[in-house]
């Protein structure tokens, strides 16, 4: 699943389309796409892992769920679920979620808690965190409710950094290893977002997928933990337990 700085990425991608009236719109998402018809793209948006396409009253919110993927002026062979096309130039995106909702953007999202956002707010996440009861940290990075865009490999790879292990109770955590954990977050994701651009991201991963730790050369260990069994990558000797 696309994490936030892979959706700026897209968001910045797409920018030559913003203001470019549609003259065609179609897919296999259940929504109105005669309503698109020779509308203008109004601005363009990222939410953490959403992607927003706004227009005058309402937007279009792409989740890219698991698998998806877009293409920028060309096709797929399969359909697309949403496909816009332009006097010059067409987006069409596969595999993803697609919704139309009424309203503007800035009344519905809290932008303090987007980790790519320039309004983020680390006192904020660090405020929220300290009143999570029998929360583990694994669980706590993926909540978009705190750390908006925050997946699985910023997940591992902040963890890592601040080596904290991932089946820490989040009350148990001291205040000062919590600031330093809300500050990389921010700071790996930026890093992600600048690796991405480079084409090099996996060749910096530390922990994500790896066999060994390269603090304490010994096997790490990779276990499915937390509420939803996500994949956790990490070193018993150098991320300690807080319980």
């Amino acid at each position: 699943m696309p994490e936030g700085p892979s959706i700026l990425i897209l968001k910045e991608q797409l920018a030559s389309f913003k203001g470019k009236k549609i003259t065609e719109a179609n897919g296999n998402s259940k929504i109105d796409f005669k309503r698109l018809q020779n509308l203008k793209i109004k601005d363009l948006k990222s939410w953490g892992k959403h992607f927003l396409i706004c227009f005058e009253n309402f937007f279009l919110r792409v989740h890219l769920l698991m698998f998806g993927t877009y293409r920028i002026n060309e096709k797929k062979e399969s359909e697309p679920r949403l496909s816009m096309r332009f006097k010059a130039g067409e987006i069409n995106f596969y595999t993803c979620n697609i919704q139309l909702i009424e309203g503007n953007p800035h009344e519905i999202y809290d932008w303090e808690v987007d980790i790519m956002s320039e309004e983020w707010n680390p006192k904020k996440a660090e405020k929220k965190l300290k009143t999570l009861k029998k929360n583990k940290i694994c669980d706590a990075l993926l909540d978009q409710d705190l750390f908006s865009g925050v997946g699985n490999i910023i997940k591992n790879e902040v963890l890592f950094r601040t080596k904290i292990h991932p089946e820490s109770d989040v009350t148990e955590i001291p205040s000062k290893k919590i600031k330093e954990l809300v500050k990389e977050t921010q700071n790996y994701s930026w890093d992600f977002y600048n690796w991405k651009k480079k084409s090099e991201l996996k060749k910096h991963w530390q922990i994500y997928k790896k066999k060994r730790c390269p603090r304490c050369d010994i096997e790490s260990t990779i276990a499915w933990l937390g509420k939803g069994k996500r994949l956790s990558c990490y070193c018993e000797n150098c991320q300690i337990l807080y319980i």
